[in-house]
């Protein structure tokens, strides 16, 4: 049975009948969703977030020097606050923590100006701790919706597809926590993930291949171009049939997109669906084989 006609009995009213068809069903939905707000687990997902520091470079080079494996990491009573304790015996690591005092001013000079009577400043540093999740225990932290269900063949026919584009396609462990990442001719996509998450991702990376080369990318905002990597993603997984909830909704709100941002991008991301579901498409013969075992559906989506 052809995967993408089996996916247009999961748009419920009018049924599209051809690929443009389904791919217009399938953005109104993201916009939908968009419009709708945040979800409960994007909510969630960003207040547990917001108690996490935001750490210098040089804290994170050392961080990444004591635990390259590291992906989330926090003081002792910060992961107390969340739910979840340091395991017995594990060892911190070092950050530099600043030291902020405060100057007094001479009376003659706090009189001229009451409001600037004391001035915070740099002292210096010291040594604090912090710990990776994986060295605690607890309460799950929130965690984002994520993409399910199962794309077949269509991760091989768009890895085909890339490679065919001269786009260089490499697995690579080292771009945790990222899931993917597009440098422009090569995508690397982190190794493990679920096989509708790892389509997912590389639908992601191979729209940002198309539409955000040289010329374009300078001329877009990182929101603009997440949208519409994240759009195209959406489109082309539940096109496959691959059950996303919220979770393109989400990972676009992450970036500050929303449904007006994602309107004025409509062409290219329908565009860029259409090209990509093209590839997706089976052989002719292995298409002709699906049609005569279910000739019920055959046609359906072109």
């Amino acid at each position: 049975m052809s995967s993408q006609a089996t996916n247009v009995t999961a748009i419920d009213s009018k049924k599209p009948t051809t690929k443009q068809e389904l791919i217009a069903a399938n953005v109104k939905l993201l916009i939908e969703q968009l419009e709708a707000g945040h979800s409960e687990a994007l909510t969630d997902y960003l207040t547990a977030m917001s108690r996490f520091h935001n750490y210098s470079f040089g804290n994170v080079l050392e961080i990444a020097r004591q635990m390259p494996t590291a992906t989330r990491v926090a003081g002792f009573w910060t992961w107390k606050n969340l739910g979840r304790s340091v395991k017995a015996g594990q060892k911190g690591i070092r950050i530099l923590a600043p030291i902020v005092g405060v100057r007094r001013k001479k009376e003659p000079e706090a009189q001229k100006d009451i409001t600037k009577q004391n001035e915070r400043m740099l002292l210096g540093f010291r040594n604090a701790y912090v710990f990776d999740i994986t060295q605690t225990d607890g309460v799950e932290l929130p965690e984002l919706h994520q993409v399910s269900g199962d794309p077949g063949e269509n991760v091989e026919r768009l890895a085909s597809f890339v490679k065919n584009k001269g786009i260089q396609l490499v697995y690579n462990q080292n771009i945790a926590p990222a899931l993917g990442m597009s440098y422009g001719g090569r995508i690397a996509i982190l190794p493990g993930q679920s096989k509708a998450e790892e389509f997912s991702t590389l639908v992601h990376e191979t729209a940002h291949e198309l539409l955000h080369k040289a010329e374009r990318r300078t001329a877009t905002t990182k929101t603009v171009r997440e949208t519409e990597a994240e759009a195209v993603a959406f489109v082309v997984g539940k096109a496959v049939g691959l059950v996303t909830g919220t979770a393109s909704a989400d990972y676009i709100h992450l970036y500050h997109g929303n449904a007006s941002l994602l309107a004025e991008s409509l062409e290219v991301i329908q565009q860029t669906a259409s090209v990509i579901l093209a590839a997706l498409e089976p052989p002719a013969q292995e298409a002709s084989e699906e049609a005569d075992a279910e000739p019920e559906l055959a046609g359906v989506a072109a």
